[in-house]
């Protein structure tokens, strides 16, 4: 199976931004762990990360078009207000999975809407770095 793992913006500075809320395992950690995931299940997942939302649109797009089977995605800030980001994964009727490293639901008000989720299959937040494994694991069983 072909998965896709998006992540938005300051994913990549994981280990380095609000160690309290994210943990201590930095970008690269998060990756090895995906990459070893998708050997376990004999999957190919791409991981994509970009701090603008056009690039992630424009992920998003492509993957209608490359065989992709499945997206986790943790849009981060964009989760509460890009209706862009929004459209463009109620566009795509792969399996989608929403994830949130934190659990939003008890951090600021402004993080408790997510606008994205509803264009998703599933929402998955508050299980740290494990959740990526969670929704990929959704994924595969649909």
């Amino acid at each position: 199976m072909k998965l896709l793992v998006i992540n938005g913006p300051n994913l990549n500075f994981l280990g380095i931004r609000e160690k309290s809320i994210y943990g201590t395992e930095d970008y690269d950690y998060l990756l090895r762990l995906i990459a070893k995931k998708g050997e376990e299940c004999g999957s190919r997942i791409e991981v994509f990360q970009s701090n603008h939302e056009g690039a992630i649109i424009d992920r998003i797009q492509e993957s209608y078009f490359d065989g992709t089977e499945g997206i986790v995605i943790n849009p981060g800030a964009y989760t509460h207000y890009s209706y862009a980001i929004r459209d463009a994964l109620a566009s795509i009727t792969v399996p989608k999975v929403e994830i949130h490293i934190s659990d939003i639901t008890q951090r600021e008000e402004f993080r408790k809407i997510s606008v994205t989720a509803p264009a998703c299959d599933k929402q998955i937040y508050g299980h740290g770095l494990e959740g990526y494994l969670e929704a990929i694991d959704f994924c595969l069983k649909k």
